[in-house]
């Protein structure tokens, strides 16, 4: 019997939160086979699939850095894949690469759609090709380090500082010597940033008194802001604070939106013509454009991990690919600490078709 492939493809736009059942279905085909296989092309299967907060914005039908996923295409995302065949110089039967192969278990790629393959350092794992040195490693390295630019002393604040670019973004921030300060959305997550990641201070955004602390926690003001989205909260609004708060030639680094990604209505600071009175320059940045200087990010990323400078944490969701629609769902109610995947196989089931 043929094996059959699940996919997750998108049913309707949503207008403010992913629904699950709803805003995708589930449809199974008959999964392509090494017959299949053109000059140039690889059968993989997926094995962890990364949920991000920029997948919200993909299922919007407006003008972007990508094209909006459109309705009865498999969903968009990138995975780690598993090469059950292949008919290219990249990579060999039984290895592990990653691509953006989207929301179904087994497909055909060609290989522009594969990464290319670096040797998993001796302290990492495989998950890490997602994470840490993945696109969340590079998200995090590339912002901080060109837009941020952090020096010695300075004060750097970073919004959604446990979740997945957040908490490496903030770590590289300590690294380079900054003091630091992460917000997050429970005393839970902000013990983890302070006694695991060695954060200055950590900030509960859902506190009613998070205006008074974040104030306490900025007597110098603000060199560096990173922005993970959540700027606009109920007792928050992070990014106005912050606007209030900077120094004379702060960075805002724009990382993301998630707080705003399922609002019908954006909102913007008041606060915004600090920007004018303080020079701040406040800059958004979409990680594709650093791809040829990946190798080199990921060897620094290595070698922090490897001296114990660098920490990672993952919500592994098992279940399969059925279960990433609530997952997916769960992301934005900031059900995660650290990175974000579906566990879609086991790593070390064998590989039928």
């Amino acid at each position: 019997m043929a094996r059959q492939s699940l996919q997750i493809v998108l049913a309707e736009r949503p207008t403010r939160d992913i629904i699950p059942g709803q805003t995708f279905r589930q449809k199974v085909v008959e999964a392509p086979t090494k017959a299949d296989l053109k000059d140039g092309e690889l059968l993989v299967e997926s094995i962890y699939l990364s949920l991000d907060p920029a997948m919200r914005g993909w299922l919007n039908d407006r003008r972007s850095y990508l094209p909006p996923v459109q309705i009865g295409e498999v969903m968009r995302g990138a995975a780690i894949l598993r090469v059950i065949a292949s008919k290219s110089s990249k990579a060999n039967a039984g290895e592990f690469v990653t691509g953006f192969m989207g929301f179904q278990e087994v497909a055909i790629l060609h290989e522009t759609l594969i990464e290319d393959s670096f040797p998993l350092p001796p302290n990492a794992k495989l998950t890490d090709l997602i994470g840490v040195l993945g696109m969340t490693g590079m998200t995090a390295y590339f912002g901080m380090t060109t837009i941020g630019e952090p020096k010695a002393g300075e004060t750097v604040v970073v919004s959604a500082a446990a979740g997945a670019t957040g908490s490496v973004a903030a770590q590289i921030a300590k690294i380079c010597g900054a003091r630091v300060v992460g917000t997050a959305g429970s005393d839970e997550k902000c013990r983890w940033l302070k006694e695991e990641l060695g954060l200055d201070v950590a900030l509960n955004y859902k506190d009613p008194d998070f205006k008074q602390k974040f104030h306490e926690a900025t007597p110098n003001y603000i060199d560096v802001f990173w922005d993970n989205g959540k700027g606009f909260l109920v007792g928050g609004e992070q990014l106005e604070l912050a606007l209030g708060r900077a120094n004379k030639f702060a960075r805002f680094v724009m990382c993301g939106g998630i707080s705003q990604y399922n609002q019908e209505v954006m909102q913007g600071p008041k606060t915004f013509l600090s920007v004018v009175s303080m020079r701040i320059k406040m800059q958004g940045f979409i990680v594709f454009d650093f791809a040829k200087d990946y190798p080199q990010a990921r060897r620094q990323i290595a070698q922090w991990l490897a001296e114990g400078k660098m920490k990672r944490k993952e919500t592994i969701i098992k279940g399969g690919l059925g279960v990433s629609e609530s997952a997916l769902a769960h992301l934005f109610k900031g059900g995660n600490t650290g990175k974000l995947i579906v566990e879609v196989k086991n790593p070390e089931d064998s590989s039928k078709l």
